[in-house]
């Protein structure tokens, strides 16, 4: 386990911003999907995956970064999230991570695979951590290596997994379903996004004050105004409330434990995060000590964005000491 004390809020937002990138629109099934690219192509390729509530927009200051430095950047809208559709009941009933690492497996093999060679690297903050936890467990073929900062799943902080009898799931799911389809969603994401709630909610996300920040309050309110984001949450709270065991971190982390070729993985964590505890990564890493670990000692829950400068670097170098044989320094 290493810890670090950050420089500080490194950004510089002169020449980088949400818009970073050429913004693509994707046909995945009966979904549209929204996309970001930087760098040349044939260059080793690196996937963001953002987390709730965030979208592409999220990795302002991490993309140039990357891209300047040999690889070629992209970053995905999961559905439901940022400008990719955000559908409804007539299409999808429930979302969760297992769903979303399909998409991202499509988008590697439909999209970046046209355009680079070898495994791409994933790279996800929350529950972007978790879909590319999901996706190289489920596609191990397509991906050479995982960042996952944080790793959220509540399976996570669960000392021991009940499995309960079949017809006892079934009621239970009935139930979430009822409670999610009655609270009125439609009227309350307006009263938070219209107050200081927002803000509020925001600022436990960051451990630094994020007052001036007027970008980042736009990268998240701006998906969350669309009249179809209602109904995209409900169906995560479904979703993610309903999943199985095999859709769970624990189940995932054991299935790529046992895999023939064992992938580099890093699990980073911010001290401050109020929204997962750092003891949570504390277990997973006395579960998993085979994973690297690594903790930002002055940041909250968004490590990536609070401390860019020192995430940068330090996930660059982890990249070229377990990558070497494929990444050359710039």
């Amino acid at each position: 386990m290493d810890s670090k004390q950050p420089k500080g809020n490194q950004k510089n937002s002169s020449n980088i911003n949400a818009q970073w990138g050429k913004a693509n629109y994707w046909k995945w099934g009966k979904f549209y999907c929204h996309w970001k690219v930087l760098g040349e192509e044939g260059k080793r390729a690196i996937v963001f995956l953002h987390g709730f509530g965030a979208s592409s927009s999220h990795w302002r200051f991490n993309a140039n970064y990357f891209a300047k430095r040999g690889f070629r950047v992209y970053a995905i809208d999961l559905i439901g999230f940022g400008e990719s559709e955000q559908p409804g009941p007539s299409k999808i009933k429930k979302l969760d991570n297992c769903f979303w690492a399909i998409q991202v497996a499509a988008f590697l093999e439909e999209i970046v695979y046209k355009k680079n060679s070898g495994k791409a690297i994933l790279i996800g903050n929350s529950l972007g951590g978790l879909v590319a936890i999901t996706t190289q467990a489920l596609y191990p073929g397509l991906v050479s290596a995982v960042v996952a900062a944080p790793l959220p799943d509540p399976a996570l902080a669960q000392s021991i997994q009940v499995s309960l009898p079949n017809w006892l799931e079934k009621f239970k799911n009935k139930l979430i379903h009822i409670f999610f389809n009655l609270i009125p969603l439609e009227l309350l994401i307006p009263i938070i996004l219209k107050t200081k709630l927002i803000n509020i909610a925001l600022q436990s996300a960051y451990f630094s004050s994020i007052k001036y920040d007027s970008e980042l309050l736009e990268i998240v309110v701006k998906p969350a105004l669309r009249n179809s984001a209602p109904r995209a949450l409900r169906a995560m709270c479904i979703g993610m409330s309903t999943r199985k065991k095999t859709c769970t971190a624990p189940f995932l982390i054991n299935k790529i434990e046992t895999t023939q070729n064992q992938p580099q993985i890093l699990i980073a964590w911010g001290r401050k995060d109020n929204f997962v505890p750092l003891s949570i990564g504390k277990k997973v890493i006395n579960q998993f000590p085979w994973i690297k670990f690594f903790i930002f000692e002055t940041t909250g829950h968004c490590p990536h964005d609070e401390s860019p400068s020192d995430f940068n670097q330090y996930v660059l170098n982890w990249l070229r000491t377990n990558l070497r044989e494929s990444i050359q320094k710039q």
